[in-house]
């Protein structure tokens, strides 16, 4: 099989390519692409356990863990006890976190556009199907 045939090939090439711009467009605030993701679904949700972020995120609990120790050291998050079961811990935002929203938002949306810039609306509307159909399968 040809590279340029090979669905793996392609989405490994692109997911890198990607990844460098994101890494280098949020290294200014001292994020990841990975934090980055924490941080939009609490922004979205305001209180998540560990478990519903891994699953929001695609992600292993064990990897979740390790991304919310370092959030936690740089600031960004906080962690409770579930009031109403104390055997959960809740993820949070922290004032930090907060006032850097606005700002980390534009950035990467121009990082997206950017990214998207050569390609239709169309296109995008396409690609963003396939690639949510291959999540969920």
């Amino acid at each position: 099989m040809e590279l340029f045939e090979c669905m793996n090939f392609l989405l490994s090439v692109s997911q890198n390519k990607v990844f460098k711009q994101f890494s280098e467009g949020l290294k200014k605030y001292g994020l990841t692409p990975a934090q980055y993701g924490v941080l939009n679904c609490l922004w979205k949700y305001e209180t998540l356990s560990p478990k519903q972020i891994s699953e929001k995120l695609y992600l292993e609990p064990s990897t979740v863990s390790g991304i919310l120790d370092k959030m936690q050291h740089a600031g960004f998050i906080g962690r409770s006890v579930d009031e109403n079961n104390r055997r959960n811990i809740l993820v949070f935002c922290t004032l930090k976190s907060y006032s850097l929203q606005n700002e980390i938002e534009k950035t990467v949306e121009n990082l997206n556009n950017q990214l998207t810039e050569k390609t239709s609306a169309s296109e995008l509307k396409i690609v963003k199907r396939v690639l949510e159909q291959m999540i969920r399968n």
